[in-house]
């Protein structure tokens, strides 16, 4: 499964290796896409390994806001 979220704060490559380390830390998220131009993050992931809600608090946990 797929699924697009939308991050606030994001502007440099420091930001998208933060958000991009975070998730990919999690079990079940496969790969990692941020466009920091779109402020998007699209995430591959296994849907019976791990939850949208857990991929939100790991990129709020670096300090962006998930819309």
């Amino acid at each position: 499964m797929t699924i697009t979220l939308n991050v606030q704060g994001m502007t440099c490559n420091h930001c998208k290796m933060a958000v991009t380390n975070a998730l990919t830390e999690l079990a079940g998220v496969q790969n990692v896409e941020v466009n920091l131009q779109e402020g998007t993050v699209n995430v591959k992931y296994d849907e019976a390994k791990v939850d949208v809600e857990k991929m939100k608090e790991a990129i709020e946990d670096q300090g962006y806001d998930v819309k």
